[in-house]
């Protein structure tokens, strides 16, 4: 039922596509007429001129019974750098990179598994309830292709994000929600050799704010981190502005509120000591996955993964996907494993095995969800 070979052909054709992040529109025309000669209809929406790319976000969908659940599948078309010029090579089973790039498994091996239970529901005439494609752009770098959805287009019941670590059967139930930090430090600009005591030092504040801040591993729910300084802008002169970007997750929305709170009072208590200003601004990057074994999208991964002999693990993730937003627009979401390792470095690769059981368990969630 399964074509081996056929998914390995394929996987090894969208490698070799330049996708990166805001350049997706080589794979999206791709996409589109594959999605189209599996008998989809497919809606690309607005979301390239607003985020400054050159693609949007594709949208497909495949009539079922109507009385069926409606199963969104998403994958994001875009990888990371370097990734143009893939050249994959498959060795043992294995295919990665020749080792100047990504491999783009990431997120490639879940758009190849989509395709490929597509075709094997068609081939066999298997009966489904109506099934929705999302491929996302610019998920790497900020989740930008998801957040921008046309969300009108979107009206699945439940949906499963194939984009996290670990194999077939590995079903994401929680993830963080993430604060972006961004601050701006005012000081006060003087000679440096001359009247240091005139000016008031903007990197001086920061140091002493960040100082002060619990950040990396706050406890096993949350972390926290400043990741960017900017300011000065020659030795002899006191500094006037520093510009901070930082970050907390946390699976705890309290405990992240409170981590975000205590990092803001971190600056502004140093500023108040050195007599300058900040200016923080917190926004709301992604929201949390919080999911329970219970609900129809968790029973329904389980139920196939058993059926299929899958060994069953529920996780908690550090990272955002686009499970995060679709959960954000009321879809519950689950994230499933499909086998990439050492994503997002040129040591990237994936076994055929994972590509096949990727296939074998999207066929067996449409078969479990159709008999609900």
């Amino acid at each position: 039922m399964i074509n081996k070979e056929r998914i390995i052909t394929e996987f090894m054709e969208l490698v070799k596509i330049d996708s990166e992040t805001r350049n997706e529109r080589k794979i999206a025309d791709h996409l589109k007429i594959t999605l189209q000669q599996l008998g989809l209809n497919v809606v690309e929406d607005n979301t390239g001129s607003k985020i400054g790319g050159n693609a949007g976000n594709l949208i497909a969908d495949l009539p079922g019974k109507k009385d069926g659940i409606k199963i969104l599948f998403c994958a994001h078309m875009d990888t990371v750098q370097p990734g143009k010029g893939v050249e994959p090579v498959l060795t043992d089973g294995i295919i990665k990179s020749k080792g100047e790039t990504v491999l783009g498994s990431d997120d490639k091996a879940g758009i190849s598994a989509i395709l490929e239970m597509l075709r094997v529901i068609k081939e066999n005439k298997i009966s489904c309830g109506p099934i929705q494609v999302l491929f996302t752009v610019a998920e790497e770098g900020g989740l930008h292709g998801a957040k921008n959805l046309d969300t009108e287009l979107i009206d699945a019941d439940i949906a499963y994000v194939l984009d996290s670590a670990g194999p077939a059967g590995h079903i994401v139930v929680q993830g963080p929600a993430q604060n972006q930090l961004e601050a701006v430090i005012l000081g006060k600009a003087a000679h440096a050799g001359m009247a240091p005591q005139e000016g008031i030092n903007a990197i001086q504040i920061a140091a002493r704010g960040i100082t002060r801040m619990k950040i990396g591993r706050i406890d096993e729910e949350t972390t926290a981190n400043i990741g960017v300084i900017k300011g000065g802008k020659a030795t002899n002169i006191i500094p006037d502005r520093v510009e901070l970007e930082g970050e907390a997750r946390s699976l705890n929305k309290e405990k992240l509120d409170k981590q975000c709170q205590h990092m803001q009072d971190c600056l502004l208590r140093a500023a108040e000591e050195l007599g300058g200003k900040v200016e923080v601004k917190l926004e709301l990057n992604y929201p949390e996955i919080s999911l329970n074994e219970n609900e129809k999208v968790i029973e329904i991964a389980k139920q196939a993964a058993m059926n299929l002999n899958l060994p069953v693990s529920l996780d908690k993730t550090g990272g955002g996907s686009d499970a995060n937003i679709l959960n954000g627009y009321g879809i519950p979401t689950a994230n499933l494993g499909i086998g990439m390792e050492k994503v997002h470095t040129t040591e990237e690769f994936i076994t055929v095995e994972n590509l096949v059981k990727n296939v074998e368990y999207l066929v067996e969630i449409v078969k479990v969800a159709s008999n609900k």
